[in-house]
């Protein structure tokens, strides 16, 4: 069978310089990779883009897990480069990144994909839908290549930030954000032995960490804690969501306000359960604690952070909402049964739901290291929440299904006990407001267009 060739091309407001820059930083394959694909960069030969460079990526086709091994092949600055499937699920596979000048001031990304299915004809029926895939994924690709691009502060300087939680939901995909953006990023991690240039041995629990290896940093981003919706919060479990909150937290604190130049801005994770039971009050930063578990652990979260205040370093606690992204936390979890028409409303579903989508948050995050004047507790949620009946239906919506179910409170009390009545059926209708007083752009202000963005829908 002849090659099938896909392209897409969109025109982008930056030199075409900038946007050939742009994927030569490490971090450029992760941040273009959808949040839904099966796919995950394992290793990597060589620096960049340039001829020779080898890429696995590890992925799953239909569940079944294989290798995807890539190498680039030809490489002409500012104008092209190429890659070609080594091994892999396609006969073949080309991709060529071609960059296109309109004038000194804007350009054109065009990709062109050249490939052929496996088991020749018998893959015929399945090439209609390898199209729709790659313009799923593309589509998604070059959305976020031209607001990463044409939204970026083109007045800063490269940044050291220093982070712990690189490898969470949001790390994972802050990371190589800042690393396109040209910012050098080192990532706090617990193992042991051989570690990567931008790597930084510590161990919280047992008070290990040595910045001054690596010091100093203009920006500490503390994105630590165990996620608090798995299982049932037995007093071992309460103990485990507390500690790994708390005790990396201080430990950072406690080594940033010793350093002898110190970092502009701490930036730590807390959540909107500090708010509690809000019901269908709208909730600000100057609203005070709730009087639930999770109120109590955000409360001790965000004084855990105190110490970096007082010795002069701009701190930021970040009230995070549900974070919209299918590579992680409660969407993940939602979207094979929503997927498959079996979503549920939860309970009488009149409590409010405080969303943001992933790339408003990371966007938010560096909004926040940008604006000097803001500090304190930031809520980092979209300004339109919903009630849980507009988020269900919403997001079967997107799938083009309906919501038929209800689970009543008192099953998800059953199930989950304390943790399914505070993070299930807990109302919290809370507006970012010193984002917004402060200037930031939301990409996604209305649930519809964050869940199709983030779903490539």
């Amino acid at each position: 069978m002849p090659c099938n060739i896909y392209t897409k091309t969109t025109k982008i407001n930056v030199p075409v310089q900038t946007a050939f820059q742009w994927h030569e930083q490490n971090g450029a394959i992760d941040r273009l990779t959808p949040p839904w694909a099966p796919l995950k960069l394992v290793r990597r030969r060589g620096i960049g883009i340039d001829n020779g460079v080898k890429v696995w990526f590890r992925l799953k086709i239909f569940h079944i897990p294989m290798l995807w091994v890539a190498q680039h092949t030809e490489y002409q600055k500012n104008v092209m480069f190429k890659d070609h499937q080594v091994k892999g699920p396609f006969s073949k596979w080309e991709h060529t990144h071609r960059f296109i000048p309109d004038g000194d001031d804007a350009c054109y990304m065009e990709d062109t994909v050249e490939f052929k299915l496996p088991l020749g004809w018998l893959s015929r029926p399945l090439y209609t839908f390898a199209r729709k895939e790659f313009d799923r994924m593309f589509t998604y690709r070059h959305r976020v290549l031209k607001q990463d691009l044409e939204h970026r502060f083109k007045d800063s300087k490269p940044k050291r930030i220093l982070i712990s939680g690189a490898s969470g939901t949001i790390g994972s995909v802050l990371v190589p954000y800042l690393k396109t953006n040209g910012h050098q990023v080192i990532r706090l991690v617990r193992k042991k032995g051989l570690l990567q240039e931008d790597e930084l041995f510590w161990d919280p629990y047992q008070g290990e960490l040595d910045l001054e290896k690596t010091a100093p940093f203009d920006v500490v981003i503390n994105l630590n804690g165990v996620d608090i919706s798995r299982g049932t919060w037995t007093q071992k479990q309460k103990k485990k969501i507390i500690d790994s909150r708390i005790i990396p937290t201080f430990l950072l604190v406690e080594k940033i306000k010793r350093l002898a130049i110190k970092p502009r801005v701490f930036i730590s994770s807390s959540a909107i359960g500090y708010y509690g039971e809000g019901g269908d009050a709208v909730l600000e930063e100057s609203h005070g604690p709730g009087d639930s578990f999770i109120s109590t652990v955000c409360d001790l979260w965000e004084d855990a952070s105190v110490d970096a205040h007082k010795s002069g370093i701009r701190t930021v606690m970040l009230r995070i909402g549900v974070v919209l992204t299918p590579a992680g936390g409660a969407l993940k979890r939602m979207e094979l049964p929503f997927k498959a028409g079996l979503g549920v409303r939860l309970s009488h579903g009149r409590q409010y739901m405080s969303w943001i989508s992933m790339d408003d948050a990371i966007s938010g995050i560096m909004h926040i290291i940008h604006h000097p004047e803001i500090e304190g507790p930031v809520n980092l949620t979209a300004p339109n929440p919903v009630t849980n009946r507009v988020f269900s239906d919403t997001l079967a919506k997107v799938f083009s299904k309906k919501v038929y179910f209800v689970m009543p409170a008192f099953i998800a009390k059953l199930l989950w006990g304390q943790m399914g009545k505070e993070t299930l059926l807990t109302s919290a209708r809370v507006i970012p407001k010193k984002l917004l007083s402060t200037g930031f752009l939301f990409q996604h202000e209305r649930l519809i267009c964050a869940l199709k963005d983030m779903m490539g829908r």
